[in-house]
C-alpha cells in the first residue's frame, strides 16, 4: 500500500529536514573545528575564523603531545581510574538495585526513599573531604575510585529494569530448583540484563574518564594526576609541564604560543578518542537499556 503525501505534508517534512540539518551542523561543527584545528598550522587558524578543513596540514601538535611524558602519565592514570572505578560502580549499583527490585524484600520502599534523599541533600565538600581524610585515602588512587561508588539515579534505573524484565516466575522456578539468591543473581538475572549493564558502564565510564574535580581537590602528587587534570593545566592554566616547557625553551615566544595552541587542540582530540571508541561498542544496548529502565519508577 502506497501513501501519497499532501503538498502541506511534503513542505512540513522539508522544513523538518532543513531545521534538523542546521541543528546537526551547529552541534557537529565545534567538534570538527577542534579536529581540523589540531591538524592545521596554528598561524592559519587565526587567519581563518571559519575552519572547514585543515589548513597547512601538520602533525606537530600530536608529535608534541606524544612526546610529553605528562600526557602519557595522565592517560595511564585515567585508564586505571576509569576501569577500576567503573567496575566498582557497576558491581555496587547491581548489589543495591537487585535487592530493591525483589517484591519479597521487606522495607525496600523505605530504603529506596533513604537512597533518594541523598540525591537532594548531601553533607557537602568539606565533610566529604574529612571523611576521606579519616579513611586515609587522600592523595591515593583509591580516592578516585571508592567515593561515589553508587549513583542513586543509575541505581533506580537498574532497579526498574530488573522489576520489568526479570519474570517473577523465573525467580520462583530457580528457587524451586534449589538456587540461592546469589546464584539467581549471577546465573539468571545478570545474563538477562546485558542492556542495562552496558548502559551503566557507559554512564559511569564516561563520567570517570571526564572527571577532574575530585582529582583537583584530593590529589597533590602529580604522578597520580589523571589525563583530564593535565588537560586542564594545558587549556586553562596554559601550563605544558616541565618536560614540554624545556623542549620549547629554544623557540621564540611567538612560536611557543603557536605550538601551545596546536597542542591544546591535539590533546582534546587525544583525550576524546577512548570515549569515541567505547560508545559504538555499547550503542546497540544503549537505547533499549535506558528506555526500559526509565519507563516506570
Amino acid at each position: 500500500m502506497q501513501f501519497h503525501l499532501s503538498r502541506e505534508d511534503k513542505i512540513f517534512n522539508w522544513i523538518n529536514i532543513v531545521v534538523v540539518g542546521i541543528i546537526t551542523l551547529l552541534i557537529l561543527y565545534p567538534l570538527l573545528f577542534v579536529v581540523f584545528a589540531s591538524l592545521s598550522d596554528p598561524r592559519q587558524i587565526f587567519d581563518n575564523a571559519l575552519l572547514l578543513w585543515p589548513r597547512g596540514f601538520t602533525l606537530e601538535g600530536y608529535k608534541r603531545v606524544f612526546d610529553n611524558p605528562d600526557i602519557w602519565m595522565g592517560f595511564k592514570n585515567a585508564v586505571i581510574y576509569t576501569v577500576l572505578g567503573t567496575a566498582v560502580n557497576v558491581i555496587m549499583t547491581t548489589l543495591a538495585a537487585y535487592p530493591l527490585s525483589r517484591r519479597d524484600f521487606r522495607g525496600r520502599n523505605v530504603i529506596t526513599i533513604l537512597f533518594t534523599f541523598t540525591m537532594f541533600f548531601s553533607g557537602g565538600l568539606i565533610p566529604t573531604y574529612l571523611v576521606n581524610q579519616h579513611l586515609g585515602i587522600i592523595n591515593t588512587m583509591w580516592v578516585m575510585i571508592l567515593p561515589g561508588a553508587v549513583s542513586v539515579y543509575n541505581m533506580i534505573i537498574m532497579r526498574t529494569y530488573f522489576q520489568q524484565n526479570i519474570p517473577l516466575e523465573l525467580e520462583e522456578s530457580a528457587f524451586i530448583d534449589g538456587a540461592t539468591d546469589m546464584q539467581l543473581l549471577l546465573k539468571v538475572v545478570l545474563p538477562l540484563s546485558t542492556p542495562i549493564i552496558a548502559v551503566m558502564m557507559m554512564f559511569y565510564g564516561v563520567g570517570r574518564w571526564n572527571g577532574y574535580f575530585d582529582a583537583m581537590i584530593y590529589l597533590s602528587d602529580r604522578e597520580l594526576f589523571p589525563l583530564q587534570l593535565i588537560l586542564r593545566e594545558i587549556l586553562v592554566q596554559n601550563q605544558m609541564g616541565d618536560a614540554a616547557n624545556q623542549a620549547m625553551m629554544n623557540s621564540n615566544q611567538s612560536e611557543v604560543n603557536m605550538i601551545k595552541q596546536s597542542i591544546k587542540y591535539a590533546v582534546v582530540v587525544v583525550s576524546s578518542i577512548p570515549v569515541l571508541i567505547f560508545y559504538p561498542i555499547v550503542s546497540k544496548y544503549f537505547e533499549k537499556g535506558i528506555m526500559i529502565g526509565a519507563i516506570k519508577g
